[in-house]
């Protein structure tokens, strides 16, 4: 029998070349010495979004209000933030999808 490590066991460790492939930021040297937890490297993800949808919306406030931030910038940002957004909803769809297996899953 196959015994299935706890998601817990998920360190940035082993997830590093994973988020360097999708362009995120790792965290700092402290807390990979420690091993991050599979919940913070979720919650730096879901931060980096919220920070990318936040930019994405001052720029629109910016460029609504002065004619200076050139519209390639704003377009860019607000791109940057969809793609985002559809990045973080793909992810909230597997780990539900793998829930309910887990679930379903005859013991």
């Amino acid at each position: 029998m196959i015994e299935i490590a706890p998601i817990g066991s998920v360190t940035l460790e082993s997830a590093a070349p994973l988020l360097n492939r999708l362009g995120m930021e790792a965290l700092p040297a402290a807390s990979a010495q420690t091993g991050a937890s599979f919940a913070s490297i979720l919650r730096s993800g879901l931060e980096s979004v919220n920070d990318k949808i936040a930019t994405a919306d001052g720029l629109v406030r910016q460029f609504a209000l002065d004619d200076s931030i050139p519209v390639h910038q704003v377009t860019f940002a607000l791109e940057e933030a969809r793609l985002s957004v559809e990045f973080a909803m793909q992810v909230r769809q597997r780990l539900t999808e793998t829930y309910r297996e887990l679930m379903n899953m005859q013991l």
